[in-house]
């Protein structure tokens, strides 16, 4: 809607979209920025600046999206980054970044760096600085740098941007990685998407591309790689299965609840996120689909030294990698 007609209906744009910056002032997560976001599509979620600029609660035409573990919002002051702590901290959220040195398994990289990696790395400890959030007449657009860095080691800077139309119900997330040392970097990165109930759940149905291997990462998941697209009711103790998919075609998955009649979309830059992780747990209390565009196979870096899977970022250049979420109601 051109401005001119716009403002013939409202006399302040809030009243159907914006971005607007509070500090949370309880529980786990006190003191927390977050940007909560508004579109007239339909869209209202929140961008967590403190930690890594994730993207955490979600919600489309009133309906929740995305899983929430029983941590809730957590603060990177709670994130330690030392064995068995993230099951402690792990908030879930709509967007989880992993990485950027290990992604998977806590591990320690004896034949690397030697260095203990938590499980999924650091970057979600890591708040955001040089933070911009503003709207113009088509788009909403939050931004910021993440740096993950080590004393005589490694400087890695992800420039985050959202891009989000005001009259839309989509999600555009770009990140430039940039090594800001003249040493290459053996790095990994996994955008941890995550749905949850109402959306998910038993009418939900998944369409993941047709080109693909599909590897199973245990014996209990490849016993049910028949029904890796299905859902049903949540059942107790149920242990998760994960899937990793090498994609070779177009990088489109989709997720539909025929009940709710919500069509959902997920798109990566194929180039630079080559494997897509689907994490599936029907575990009561733990009920979740997790898609995961990502550089590796989400081992830990030990296994993936091993493997040859780890990718190496020169001295002072950059990669870009995209993730984009649509949204429609149908």
């Amino acid at each position: 809607m051109e401005r001119e007609n716009l403002y013939r209906y409202v006399g302040n744009s809030a009243q159907l979209y914006g971005v607007r910056r509070v500090i949370l002032d309880e529980g786990n997560a006190r003191g927390i920025c977050i940007y909560e976001v508004t579109t007239a599509g339909g869209l209202n979620f929140d961008v967590l600046a403190d930690t890594g600029l994730d993207l955490g609660s979600l919600k489309f035409c009133g309906v929740n999206i995305n899983y929430m573990t029983k941590n809730g919002y957590d603060s990177p002051a709670r994130f330690l980054p030392i064995p068995d702590n993230f099951d402690h901290t792990f908030p879930g959220g709509m967007l989880y970044t992993c990485g950027l040195l290990s992604v998977g398994p806590e591990c320690k990289d004896i034949e690397g760096d030697g260095e203990f990696h938590p499980l999924h790395g650091r970057f979600h400890g890591n708040s955001a600085r040089n933070l911009s959030a503003y709207t113009d007449d088509k788009n909403i657009y939050i931004s910021g740098e993440i740096l993950e860095t080590e004393q005589w080691k490694h400087a890695l800077s992800v420039k985050r941007k959202y891009i989000i139309p005001v009259y839309g119900s989509e999600i555009l997330l770009e990140d430039e990685i940039t090594n800001l040392t003249p040493n290459p970097v053996e790095y990994e990165m996994l955008y941890h998407v995550n749905f949850g109930y109402p959306f998910l759940n038993e009418k939900t149905k998944l369409t993941l591309p047709e080109n693909k291997k599909v590897t199973p990462r245990t014996d209990y998941a490849a016993a049910g790689i028949k029904d890796q697209c299905k859902f049903i009711k949540p059942i107790d103790n149920e242990p998760e299965r994960v899937y990793f998919n090498e994609i070779y075609s177009e990088p489109v998955a989709k997720i539909y609840n025929d009940e709710l009649k919500i069509n959902i979309s997920l798109e990566w830059s194929l180039n630079t996120l080559p494997r897509l992780s689907q994490w599936k747990s029907m575990r009561s209390g733990e009920y979740v689909l997790g898609l995961e565009p990502s550089t590796c196979y989400t081992m830990g870096r030990a296994e993936e030294r091993k493997s040859g899977e780890l990718r190496i970022l020169k001295g002072f250049d950059s990669i870009k990698n995209y993730v984009k979420l649509k949204f429609e109601k149908v």
